[in-house]
């Protein structure tokens, strides 16, 4: 199903995968809601909204880019009603945007504890919450979370224990919403990476991990693959990216990898 004319609104969208999702769906000639912090280059992290926004023009879509911070219930509310505004409704909303603090409890400041659950679990909450009663006028309505499966064993609570918390708080937003809205038609799904991609999160918690990683690319293009499905057959799934595009006949993942003669690094919430 192409996405022609779909407007989607993207958290997260300055830089990384959500850039990557936006650029991948811009090709079909969608709407593409640039929404995140970064209006402002800066100084040690690529792109902008603005850029971003003009690289999907460039693409072939229509691009509304929108500073905003996902913590903040009326800066959310007030880019929704912008969007309509724009562009008359809103299709799908990708659910990028996340912090990140990878560390043990006791080296876990509540200050980062705080910024990891007001971006993550309720950034994702009140960002599909503001989004919902536009999707229900939408003929192929989509929700999907960048967050891993949930799976509840210490292993993988034990060495990160808030950020762990955070993340599957985005994830259980996914099991819950799925269920909850499902009969409304509205999909809800979630999408990881099997390996570590190439972000600005990796290059500063994992940068001996970079040579190890993917690109961006492979998370948006199964991003892309499954918003583009009829969303009453698709929801309540936690999609792996790698199975996504093997489901679509794609073997061959090496044009993805950062340094082909590396080997790849599972990521967190895969590993054995």
């Amino acid at each position: 199903m192409s996405l022609k004319n779909k407007t989607l609104f993207i958290t997260g969208a300055s830089r990384g995968i959500g850039e990557a999702i936006a650029l991948r769906c811009a090709k079909d000639g969608a709407n593409i809601v640039v929404a995140a912090k970064t209006a402002e280059p800066h100084p040690k992290l690529p792109g902008t909204i603005h850029s971003v926004a003009k690289e999907v023009e460039n693409r072939g879509g229509k691009a509304l880019a929108i500073q905003v911070d996902i913590r903040f219930e009326e800066q959310v509310h007030a880019a929704f009603e912008k969007t309509i505004q724009t562009f008359g409704g809103v299709d799908i909303l990708i659910n990028n945007a996340s912090a990140i603090f990878p560390t043990p409890t006791l080296q876990t400041p509540m200050k980062k504890f705080d910024l990891m659950f007001d971006c993550n679990a309720r950034g994702v909450f009140l960002c599909s919450q503001a989004t919902l009663p536009h999707l229900m006028k939408s003929e192929n309505p989509h929700i999907l979370n960048l967050s891993p499966p949930l799976n509840m064993d210490a292993h993988w609570f034990k060495d990160h224990l808030a950020y762990t918390m955070s993340k599957y708080g985005m994830s259980m937003c996914t099991l819950g919403m799925s269920a909850e809205f499902g009969p409304a038609g509205i999909a809800v799904n979630s999408l990881w990476p099997k390996t570590l991609i190439a972000t600005s999160a990796i290059a500063t918690f994992f940068p001996q991990m970079l040579e190890n990683s993917r690109k961006p690319e492979i998370v948006a293009e199964a991003a892309y693959t499954i918003v583009s499905k009829n969303s009453k057959s698709t929801t309540g799934n936690f999609f792996i990216d790698e199975e996504v595009l093997k489901e679509e006949g794609i073997t061959d993942f090496s044009s993805y990898a950062i340094n082909p003669k590396k080997p790849l690094q599972e990521d967190l919430f895969v590993k054995n």
